[in-house]
């Protein structure tokens, strides 16, 4: 049965090219829609902050006395669906045709859960709404963040996520204030109004979007990423269990002379190794180098968020300010974030170790420092501003290069087993499962930073959680000098792991 021209066009199975697909499928059409799409996903987050408290008390008959509770309860499920759904998204994702339809029902699930908080009269209601925008959630950021790993070289994709970081440091900005002005202005149900408003924006553009491979078929330029091809024997190494040998050496498990000039002669040569066998998700969790870039990303979660239990209160308690007042103060935080594509482009262009390494070195000093803010004065006010710009701004710093390396350490992992004669990942690659891992770290530190600062600042104070803080950005500062971009003390070749 022929199918009908607009469900062709529309599925982009069509024989036609699709109409303006040289824009459609462009590399800055596709990370703005992406930047979009994470952009709406922290709007929609954050613009029932304001809300959800009215919400539960008013429409869930809630008591008072058990609204935080609910709200505490209620961002745990969030932050938990997140972290569920992350790796199933990526895997499904990476054995998909398509990056755009999984977008598509991501954003969808985002819709459902609009209308379900919309409309939710019980609790139970406005679980299941955060539990689909959770989902959600992780339907973006690991296909938004696959789908610019398929589309932009390596060497230009921290600036690419630069845009990513924009979107979200201006969702985050944005969100809380207009959802408080447009509630106390115009009532609970044109906070939704603008949601409903802006999925219909994400809708469109998603729609619009043609992947590169798909592009391909009509237009022969429109290459995205080039495919991952075995390491050069002439001047690349390989690794074998933790020894670092050289292409044509004796592999010391078998005892042969190994050769990784292509797949059959390795095959024959080299054992096959269990992380070579096992699915992507596991195989690159034997990267130390991956290792690294998890731990910066939970770490940097962990610092970003732990203000969010703690800073309103400690303003509110030194300088009697109300809510409206302290919550301005998250502004010097985010506002730096607005420079992460002009961060991203510099690390594509130097590199990425050395820009996260100085990012969590310097946001250092500025946190320990937070230990002084302690008596109601301009000088206290004017000083607790300035530190949390300049956190803001070398935190702001790492967010590129390390979702870069994500994409880089699935790269040099696939040459480094094409190498040896095994098949790699596969058509659909593991970029997905990559992101997914990532999601899940910072997610994790989503969820880890506010209740440690939150917990030290209960039961030792603001000046030992300001101190801590400090401590754990400079932890954070050693796994990224050490194993970003590969470990710092081998050769360059040497990246795979």
């Amino acid at each position: 049965m022929a199918r009908p021209q607009w469900l062709s066009s529309l599925t982009q199975h069509g024989s036609k090219p699709p109409f303006l697909l040289k824009y459609r499928s462009s590399n800055g059409f596709i990370i703005g829609t992406v930047s979009l799409a994470v952009f709406t996903d922290m709007f929609l987050y954050g613009v029932i902050v304001p809300v959800i408290p009215f919400a539960l008390q008013t429409r869930c008959h809630v008591e008072w006395d058990r609204v935080q509770y609910w709200v505490s309860v209620l961002i745990a499920i969030y932050g938990a669906a997140l972290l569920a759904f992350s790796p199933i998204c990526g895997w499904l994702a990476d054995r998909g045709p398509s990056r755009r339809s999984p977008l598509l029902l991501g954003l969808f699930a985002l819709l459902g859960s609009t209308v379900l908080l919309n409309v939710g009269n019980s609790v139970s209601i406005i679980i299941a709404g955060r539990i689909l925008q959770g989902a959600s959630a992780a339907v973006v950021w690991v296909v938004g963040l696959a789908l610019l790993a398929d589309t932009v070289p390596q060497d230009q994709l921290a600036q690419a996520t630069g845009w990513i970081s924009l979107g979200m440091s201006l969702g985050i900005l944005v969100s809380p204030l207009l959802g408080g002005v447009v509630f106390d202005h115009a009532g609970y149900n044109a906070v939704y109004g603008m949601a409903y408003a802006l999925i219909g924006v994400d809708i469109l553009l998603r729609l619009l979007l043609v992947e590169k491979k798909v592009a391909a078929r009509w237009d022969p330029d429109a290459s995205g990423r080039a495919s991952v091809v075995a390491n050069d024997a002439s001047n690349e190494t390989v690794k074998s269990g933790s020894d670092t040998i050289p292409a044509t050496s004796t592999d010391p498990e078998k005892g042969t002379p190994g050769s990784v000039g292509g797949p059959q002669v390795g095959a024959n040569n080299f054992r096959q190794r269990r992380r070579d066998v096992l699915p992507p998700v596991l195989s690159l969790l034997y990267s130390r180098r991956l290792w690294a870039a998890l731990l910066c990303s939970l770490l940097q979660a962990a610092l970003l968020t732990s203000f969010d239990s703690v800073l309103t209160i400690h303003a509110a308690n030194t300088f009697d300010w109300s809510s409206t007042g302290a919550g301005l103060l998250f502004l010097p935080l985010v506002i730096p974030g607005f420079l992460a594509p002009l961060f991203g482009w510099l690390s594509d262009k130097f590199g990425g170790r050395y820009f996260v390494t100085v990012g969590f070195l310097c946001a250092c000093p500025p946190l320990v420092c937070l230990r002084f803010v302690d008596e109601n004065s301009i000088r206290d006010k004017v000083l607790l501003c300035a530190l949390l710009a300049v956190t803001g701004l070398f935190l702001a710093l790492t967010f590129p290069p390390i979702m870069a390396e994500i994409s880089s350490v699935v790269e040099a992992k696939e040459k480094s087993m094409l190498a040896r004669g095994h098949a790699g990942f596969g058509p659909g690659g593991a970029y997905a499962q990559a992101y997914a891992l990532f999601n899940v770290a910072f997610a994790g530190g989503c969820m880890v930073g506010p209740l440690l600062a939150g917990f030290i600042v209960e039961n030792k104070g603001w000046t030992t959680m300001a101190w801590v803080l400090g401590l754990v950005s400079a932890i954070a500062a050693v796994p990224a000098f050490l194993w970003l971009g590969g470990w710092v003390f081998k050769g360059i070749g040497n990246t795979a792991k």
